[in-house]
């Protein structure tokens, strides 16, 4: 434990000692306390109540940790889907995923209007389970920017997936460094919010420095390690891109 720990126990065990030791027990109504006896009970509580509060803070810095794991582990999820939409040239129904489609006026992503199916790997078959939304999903495909050209027949829209060419190459690695940067920033963001809580806790005295220091690097160790998941997961999505 850390010394302010380590002084705030020691503090409380005197206190003990003090009152076990220096004072006589009272016995019967009516006797009143020495003035030895109410210092150390006085003494004894200020130390109890110190120690439960280190403690208590000390639950709470944990917390501020494993929130910030949680979040950011949060943010590598999204980062995992945001990256699956991008196409290498084969055909995957994760391509879709963020398009959305007006469904009676709300935007809806179009993989909660249909269903996606492969049945090559150069083809999407997209099967809308409202047959008067097609030209609406058509449409949003279209406009989503993923360079596909739809067709559809009334009942099902098929997209043929054409191989990649370096100009498209390029456009794709760029995106997957724009998500990967987005990651980051929002793993950085959580870091600075939990760092800016710990550092209040120690300003208000609910901890020492010592453990506020532990609580700091806990969290940027957390951080490090997402942010290698990140550069991980866009240069293993860029080399997918980039082979032929």
């Amino acid at each position: 434990m850390k010394l302010f720990i380590l002084a705030s126990a020691a503090a409380a065990v005197s206190c003990v000692n003090a009152f076990t030791t220096s004072t006589a027990p009272l016995m019967g109504r009516g006797l009143r306390r020495s003035s030895a006896t109410s210092a150390a009970i006085n003494q004894h509580s200020r130390c109890r109540s110190i120690v439960t509060t280190l403690k208590m803070s000390q639950e709470e810095m944990d917390l501020i940790t494993m929130d910030a794991d949680e979040r950011m582990d949060k943010t590598i999820s999204n980062l995992a889907e945001n990256l699956s939409t991008i196409r290498t040239g084969r055909a995957n129904p994760n391509m879709l995923d963020r398009v959305e489609a007006d469904y009676y006026g709300a935007m809806t992503p179009i993989n909660q209007m249909a269903t996606i199916s492969v049945p090559s790997s150069q083809q999407l078959q997209i099967a809308p389970f409202d047959k008067s939304s097609v030209a609406d999903i058509e449409k949003a495909i279209i406009y989503a920017g993923l360079g596909f050209t739809p067709t559809s027949d009334g009942n099902v829209i098929r997209i043929n997936i054409p191989q990649l060419t370096e100009e498209r190459r390029k456009d794709l690695l760029k995106q997957c460094k724009q998500i990967g940067e987005e990651a980051k920033v929002a793993i950085r963001n959580i870091r600075r919010d939990c760092v800016d809580s710990i550092k209040k806790m120690e300003k208000a005295g609910d901890l020492g420095k010592d453990q506020a220091l532990d609580g700091i690097d806990a969290v940027q160790k957390t951080t490090d390690d997402h942010v290698k998941v990140v550069d991980n997961s866009v240069a293993k999505k860029e080399n997918e891109v980039t082979t032929l």
